[in-house]
């Protein structure tokens, strides 16, 4: 086996990107504090080909080197939108016809390897703030909460990292 260099790897540019049909997946961002987790996001939403990020709240937006760093050109390629409240996004993408997911642990959840996909469904997968996670009343306004199952002592995931894991797990 030989590594690959990155012109081995046969990347679309950004305008291929732009025009290519995407999975049928938003990821909204509820207060999230980091640009390390946003430039994440963004990232990750590249590499699965996701139509937009709705970033809300306190969740800071491109241009910004600290998000740029992770993101690495990603923020040029994904779609996004700012919204100032959660609910406006998630308001906005019910008039489109999204099902709203909440990404947290609460009671009655679904554990993310019992959720079935639906192909025809739009979905909007929001993600929370990393101390408070997903509010209340976001979670009151979802069609439902998937949780992404753990057998540790830690009972958290950054917010990057569940946006891989649950995108990895939908997409499949």
């Amino acid at each position: 086996m030989k590594k690959l260099r990155n012109e081995e790897l046969n990347r679309i540019d950004i305008n291929t990107f732009k025009n290519i049909e995407k999975n049928r997946i938003v990821i909204v961002l509820d207060n999230v504090r980091s640009l390390n987790n946003i430039g994440s996001v963004f990232r990750t939403s590249d590499a699965f080909k996701i139509e937009s990020i709705f970033l809300c709240g306190i969740t800071a937006t491109p241009p910004n080197k600290e998000i740029h760093k992770t993101a690495l050109g990603a923020q040029d390629s994904v779609k996004w939108e700012y919204c100032k409240t959660t609910e406006d996004a998630i308001a906005l993408l019910k008039l489109e016809g999204y099902k709203i997911i909440a990404i947290e642990q609460v009671e009655n959840s679904i554990m993310l390897n019992n959720f079935i996909v639906d192909n025809d469904s739009k979905y909007a997968l929001i993600f929370g703030n990393e101390v408070e996670g997903v509010a209340q009343s976001i979670i009151d306004n979802s069609d439902s909460v998937i949780e992404i199952p753990q057998w540790g002592t830690k009972h958290s995931l950054n917010v990057s990292v569940s946006v891989g894991i649950v995108l990895w797990e939908l997409v499949r």
